[in-house]
Protein backbone atom coordinates (compact mmCIF):
# COMPACT_ATOMS: atom_id res chain seq x y z
CA UNK A 1 0.00 0.00 0.00
CA UNK A 2 1.07 3.41 -1.04
CA UNK A 3 1.78 5.82 1.63
CA UNK A 4 0.08 8.49 0.07
CA UNK A 5 -3.12 6.71 -0.42
CA UNK A 6 -2.43 5.35 3.71
CA UNK A 7 -2.66 9.11 4.33
CA UNK A 8 -6.07 9.76 3.10
CA UNK A 9 -7.46 5.99 4.44
CA UNK A 10 -7.59 7.07 7.76
CA UNK A 11 -9.88 10.45 6.25
CA UNK A 12 -13.25 8.48 7.19
CA UNK A 13 -15.84 9.19 9.58
CA UNK A 14 -19.19 7.51 11.46
CA UNK A 15 -22.12 10.21 12.34
CA UNK A 16 -21.15 11.23 15.34
CA UNK A 17 -18.22 8.36 16.45
CA UNK A 18 -16.39 8.58 19.49
CA UNK A 19 -13.82 5.65 20.93
CA UNK A 20 -15.55 2.46 21.99
CA UNK A 21 -14.40 -1.37 22.33
CA UNK A 22 -18.01 -2.29 21.99
CA UNK A 23 -18.30 -5.40 19.48
CA UNK A 24 -21.31 -4.50 17.32
CA UNK A 25 -23.95 -7.21 16.91
CA UNK A 26 -26.64 -7.20 14.86
CA UNK A 27 -30.50 -7.89 15.49
CA UNK A 28 -33.84 -7.90 14.27
CA UNK A 29 -36.17 -5.19 15.43
CA UNK A 30 -38.31 -7.23 18.14
CA UNK A 31 -36.09 -9.63 19.07
CA UNK A 32 -32.30 -10.58 19.55
CA UNK A 33 -31.56 -13.39 16.93
CA UNK A 34 -28.86 -12.43 14.40
CA UNK A 35 -29.52 -11.12 11.07
CA UNK A 36 -27.88 -12.68 8.15
CA UNK A 37 -27.36 -10.29 5.71
CA UNK A 38 -28.27 -11.69 2.25
CA UNK A 39 -25.15 -9.52 0.27
CA UNK A 40 -21.95 -11.63 1.19
CA UNK A 41 -19.68 -9.06 -0.83
CA UNK A 42 -20.61 -6.56 2.34
CA UNK A 43 -17.71 -8.73 4.43
CA UNK A 44 -15.03 -7.58 1.07
CA UNK A 45 -12.12 -5.37 2.52
CA UNK A 46 -11.07 -2.21 0.50
CA UNK A 47 -7.45 -2.06 1.13
CA UNK A 48 -7.17 1.22 -1.33
CA UNK A 49 -9.29 3.99 -1.60
CA UNK A 50 -9.66 3.18 -5.08
CA UNK A 51 -10.86 -0.47 -4.57
CA UNK A 52 -13.54 1.30 -2.96
CA UNK A 53 -14.19 3.78 -5.83
CA UNK A 54 -14.28 1.44 -8.72
CA UNK A 55 -16.72 -0.94 -6.63
CA UNK A 56 -18.91 2.17 -5.84
CA UNK A 57 -18.47 4.32 -8.80
CA UNK A 58 -21.52 3.22 -10.74
CA UNK A 59 -24.08 3.70 -7.93
CA UNK A 60 -23.14 6.84 -7.33
CA UNK A 61 -23.64 8.29 -10.83
CA UNK A 62 -26.62 6.07 -10.87
CA UNK A 63 -28.05 8.69 -7.66
CA UNK A 64 -26.52 11.50 -9.42
CA UNK A 65 -28.67 11.05 -12.93
CA UNK A 66 -31.88 10.44 -10.39
CA UNK A 67 -31.26 13.48 -8.09
CA UNK A 68 -29.00 15.50 -8.95
CA UNK A 69 -26.50 14.71 -6.06
CA UNK A 70 -22.58 15.33 -7.48
CA UNK A 71 -21.45 11.83 -7.89
CA UNK A 72 -17.85 12.92 -6.78
CA UNK A 73 -19.72 14.05 -3.47
CA UNK A 74 -21.46 11.00 -2.52
CA UNK A 75 -18.01 8.84 -3.19
CA UNK A 76 -16.19 11.03 -0.97
CA UNK A 77 -18.45 10.78 1.82
CA UNK A 78 -18.80 7.18 1.39
CA UNK A 79 -14.86 6.99 2.14
CA UNK A 80 -14.79 9.19 4.32
CA UNK A 81 -18.04 7.77 6.48
CA UNK A 82 -17.03 3.79 6.14
CA UNK A 83 -13.44 4.16 6.08
CA UNK A 84 -13.74 2.98 2.05
CA UNK A 85 -16.26 0.37 2.85
CA UNK A 86 -14.38 -1.39 6.07
CA UNK A 87 -16.01 0.13 9.26
CA UNK A 88 -18.10 -2.76 10.95
CA UNK A 89 -21.29 -1.04 10.14
CA UNK A 90 -19.93 -0.87 6.43
CA UNK A 91 -19.22 -4.79 6.23
CA UNK A 92 -21.83 -6.19 9.01
CA UNK A 93 -25.00 -4.35 8.27
CA UNK A 94 -23.92 -2.58 4.32
CA UNK A 95 -24.44 1.01 5.82
CA UNK A 96 -22.01 2.93 4.47
CA UNK A 97 -23.37 6.66 5.86
CA UNK A 98 -24.16 6.37 9.11
CA UNK A 99 -27.45 6.71 9.08
CA UNK A 100 -29.64 5.44 11.95
CA UNK A 101 -32.55 4.51 12.45
CA UNK A 102 -36.00 6.27 13.16
CA UNK A 103 -39.86 5.30 14.01
CA UNK A 104 -40.83 4.54 10.74
CA UNK A 105 -38.14 2.44 9.80
CA UNK A 106 -39.39 -0.89 8.85
CA UNK A 107 -35.79 -2.65 7.65
CA UNK A 108 -33.62 -4.58 10.06
CA UNK A 109 -31.31 -2.99 12.51
CA UNK A 110 -28.36 -3.17 14.78
CA UNK A 111 -27.41 -1.44 18.15
CA UNK A 112 -24.30 -0.08 18.80
CA UNK A 113 -23.16 2.70 21.27
CA UNK A 114 -22.75 5.94 19.28
CA UNK A 115 -24.41 9.23 21.35
CA UNK A 116 -25.83 7.30 23.23
CA UNK A 117 -25.63 3.37 24.57
CA UNK A 118 -27.29 0.98 22.18
CA UNK A 119 -28.31 3.48 19.28
CA UNK A 120 -30.16 1.99 16.28
CA UNK A 121 -28.75 1.89 13.05
CA UNK A 122 -30.45 0.95 9.66
CA UNK A 123 -29.22 -2.38 8.51
CA UNK A 124 -29.24 -2.66 4.49
CA UNK A 125 -29.39 -5.93 2.36
CA UNK A 126 -26.60 -4.98 0.54
CA UNK A 127 -24.66 -1.67 -0.46
CA UNK A 128 -26.88 -0.51 -3.19
CA UNK A 129 -29.57 0.37 -0.51
CA UNK A 130 -27.35 2.31 1.64
CA UNK A 131 -26.64 4.70 -1.22
CA UNK A 132 -29.92 4.91 -2.45
CA UNK A 133 -31.07 5.89 0.84
CA UNK A 134 -28.29 8.46 1.67
CA UNK A 135 -29.70 10.34 -1.58
CA UNK A 136 -33.29 10.10 -0.56
CA UNK A 137 -32.16 11.00 3.36
CA UNK A 138 -31.08 14.41 2.23
CA UNK A 139 -34.46 14.81 0.17
CA UNK A 140 -35.35 17.52 3.27
CA UNK A 141 -35.97 21.34 3.03
CA UNK A 142 -32.33 22.11 5.19
CA UNK A 143 -30.52 20.53 2.10
CA UNK A 144 -32.82 21.75 -1.10
CA UNK A 145 -31.32 24.41 -2.06
CA UNK A 146 -28.03 22.19 -3.11
CA UNK A 147 -30.35 20.61 -5.38
CA UNK A 148 -30.72 23.77 -7.40
CA UNK A 149 -26.92 23.39 -7.50
CA UNK A 150 -25.24 22.00 -10.93
CA UNK A 151 -24.88 18.02 -10.11
CA UNK A 152 -20.83 18.94 -11.80
CA UNK A 153 -20.35 22.05 -8.15
CA UNK A 154 -18.27 19.79 -5.82
CA UNK A 155 -17.33 22.74 -4.26
CA UNK A 156 -20.73 24.21 -3.77
CA UNK A 157 -22.33 21.07 -2.29
CA UNK A 158 -18.97 20.20 -0.23
CA UNK A 159 -19.62 23.77 1.59
CA UNK A 160 -23.53 23.68 1.36
CA UNK A 161 -23.61 19.84 3.51
CA UNK A 162 -21.77 21.38 6.08
CA UNK A 163 -23.73 25.07 6.24
CA UNK A 164 -26.86 22.95 5.96
CA UNK A 165 -25.40 21.06 9.10
CA UNK A 166 -24.56 17.50 7.87
CA UNK A 167 -21.45 17.87 9.60
CA UNK A 168 -19.97 19.46 12.88
CA UNK A 169 -16.69 19.40 11.87
CA UNK A 170 -15.19 22.77 10.13
CA UNK A 171 -12.75 20.84 8.17
CA UNK A 172 -15.52 18.80 6.60
CA UNK A 173 -15.70 20.69 3.54
CA UNK A 174 -11.75 20.26 2.95
CA UNK A 175 -11.69 16.98 3.83
CA UNK A 176 -14.15 15.95 1.15
CA UNK A 177 -12.96 18.52 -1.51
CA UNK A 178 -9.23 17.01 -0.99
CA UNK A 179 -10.46 13.25 -1.31
CA UNK A 180 -12.28 14.17 -4.76
CA UNK A 181 -9.45 16.50 -6.04
CA UNK A 182 -6.72 13.60 -4.97
CA UNK A 183 -8.65 10.66 -7.00
CA UNK A 184 -9.80 12.81 -9.68
CA UNK A 185 -13.53 11.79 -8.36
CA UNK A 186 -14.94 14.62 -10.16
CA UNK A 187 -14.34 12.71 -13.51
CA UNK A 188 -17.69 11.09 -12.94
CA UNK A 189 -19.89 13.90 -12.36
CA UNK A 190 -21.81 15.05 -15.34
CA UNK A 191 -23.23 18.61 -16.84
CA UNK A 192 -26.75 18.53 -17.22
CA UNK A 193 -28.67 20.29 -20.25
CA UNK A 194 -30.51 23.45 -18.63
CA UNK A 195 -33.92 21.68 -19.91
CA UNK A 196 -33.39 18.37 -17.81
CA UNK A 197 -31.90 20.46 -15.02
CA UNK A 198 -34.97 22.37 -15.29
CA UNK A 199 -37.29 18.87 -14.50
CA UNK A 200 -35.26 17.59 -12.42
CA UNK A 201 -35.18 20.16 -10.16
CA UNK A 202 -39.15 20.17 -9.92
CA UNK A 203 -39.10 16.42 -10.06
CA UNK A 204 -37.33 16.62 -6.58
CA UNK A 205 -38.37 19.79 -5.15
CA UNK A 206 -41.72 17.99 -5.12
CA UNK A 207 -40.05 14.95 -3.21
CA UNK A 208 -39.03 17.51 -1.05
CA UNK A 209 -42.02 19.25 -0.42
CA UNK A 210 -43.55 15.21 0.37
CA UNK A 211 -41.19 14.72 3.01
CA UNK A 212 -41.42 18.03 4.95
CA UNK A 213 -44.06 16.04 7.82
CA UNK A 214 -41.09 13.62 8.26
CA UNK A 215 -38.17 15.79 8.23
CA UNK A 216 -38.20 16.01 12.02
CA UNK A 217 -37.90 12.47 12.55
CA UNK A 218 -35.37 12.00 9.82
CA UNK A 219 -33.42 14.69 10.59
CA UNK A 220 -33.10 13.08 14.63
CA UNK A 221 -31.59 9.70 12.31
CA UNK A 222 -28.83 11.41 11.69
CA UNK A 223 -26.20 12.81 14.05
CA UNK A 224 -24.12 15.60 12.64
CA UNK A 225 -20.85 14.12 11.90
CA UNK A 226 -18.14 14.37 14.13
CA UNK A 227 -14.55 13.37 13.56
CA UNK A 228 -11.56 12.26 15.95
CA UNK A 229 -8.52 12.36 13.93
CA UNK A 230 -4.99 12.50 15.12
CA UNK A 231 -1.48 13.27 13.30
CA UNK A 232 1.50 11.13 14.13
CA UNK A 233 3.99 13.55 15.95
CA UNK A 234 7.58 12.87 16.00
CA UNK A 235 8.13 9.61 18.66
CA UNK A 236 4.89 8.95 18.58
CA UNK A 237 3.91 4.20 18.62
CA UNK A 238 1.12 2.36 18.24
CA UNK A 239 1.43 1.85 21.60
CA UNK A 240 1.06 5.13 23.19
CA UNK A 241 -1.45 6.55 20.64
CA UNK A 242 -3.44 3.89 21.45
CA UNK A 243 -3.38 3.99 24.87
CA UNK A 244 -3.67 8.07 25.04
CA UNK A 245 -6.79 7.29 23.28
CA UNK A 246 -8.43 4.29 25.01
CA UNK A 247 -7.72 1.61 22.04
CA UNK A 248 -5.78 -1.22 21.57
CA UNK A 249 -3.12 -1.79 19.20
CA UNK A 250 -5.37 -3.91 17.17
CA UNK A 251 -7.91 -1.93 17.54
CA UNK A 252 -6.03 1.13 16.11
CA UNK A 253 -4.20 -1.02 13.42
CA UNK A 254 -8.11 -2.16 12.14
CA UNK A 255 -9.37 1.24 11.96
CA UNK A 256 -6.73 2.62 9.89
CA UNK A 257 -6.28 -0.38 7.83
CA UNK A 258 -2.20 -0.82 9.20
CA UNK A 259 -0.68 -3.81 8.08
CA UNK A 260 2.50 -3.24 10.04
CA UNK A 261 3.58 -0.99 13.19
CA UNK A 262 5.15 1.34 11.56
CA UNK A 263 4.28 4.88 11.24
CA UNK A 264 5.44 8.16 9.23
CA UNK A 265 5.17 11.64 10.77
CA UNK A 266 2.25 13.84 9.66
CA UNK A 267 0.29 10.67 9.01
CA UNK A 268 -3.30 10.79 10.33
CA UNK A 269 -4.71 8.22 12.08
CA UNK A 270 -8.69 7.51 12.91
CA UNK A 271 -8.79 7.52 16.32
CA UNK A 272 -12.59 7.15 17.07
CA UNK A 273 -14.86 4.00 16.50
Amino acid sequence: MKRGTLLFLSLFVFASCKAKRDVLTIKKPADTTPVTVKDNSVAKRYPAAMDYIDRFKDIAMREMDKYGIPASITLAQGLLESGNGNSTLAREANNHFGIKCNTDWKGERTYHDDDAKDECFRVYNNPEESYRDHSEFLLRKRYSFLFELDRNDYKGWAHGLKQAGYATNPKYPDLLINLIERYGLDQYDRKEPVLAKNKREERVATEIIANIPEERKMAEAKSAVAMKIYEVKQGDTLYSISRRHGLTIEELKALNGLNSDKLNYGQLLLVSK
